[in-house]
């Protein structure tokens, strides 16, 4: 069997729209750091962001070899949508849902788990998030 590859992902929003960033750190099947990274998306809604931070580390585990990937997430929204218990209404949703499942393409098997924002890597992915978006808020001031 095919070892999981797990990604904590988060996005931010300063302002709901406002400045966004999203972030993910990627695990091997160890527990060992594969990559972290946070980017800077603009002007996004926080489940914008959220969006975006899932397809960025499902982007990440492709290009680290991942065939079973496991997507940790502090939104429920974004994973209960991505698990099909909620529809997404909104249309700009609706278009990053897509793009999801265009990223899900090529694994063996892509799962959705609700983690509390507790846990020591989505505080991490959070971390990297706000250093993202304080970076750029003080390089616009």
């Amino acid at each position: 069997m095919e070892a999981v590859v797990t990604c904590y992902t988060d996005g931010a929003s300063r302002g709901n729209p406002g400045p966004a960033a999203a972030g993910f750190v990627l695990l091997d099947s160890g527990g060992r750091v594969l990559e972290k990274k946070a980017v800077f998306l603009g002007k996004k809604t926080n489940n914008e962001a959220e969006y975006h931070a899932v397809i960025n580390a499902l982007a990440a585990a492709k290009k680290h070899g991942a065939h079973r990937v496991r997507i940790c997430s502090d939104s429920q929204l974004v994973i209960r949508q991505l698990r099909g218990e909620y529809r997404v209404n909104k249309p700009g949703l609706r278009e990053l849902c897509a793009r999801v499942r265009l990223c899900e393409q090529g694994y063996s098997s892509v799962e959705y788990v609700s983690t509390g924002r507790d846990h020591p890597w989505i505080q991490e992915a959070d971390r990297l998030c706000n250093g993202v978006l304080n970076a750029e808020i003080s390089r616009s001031d």
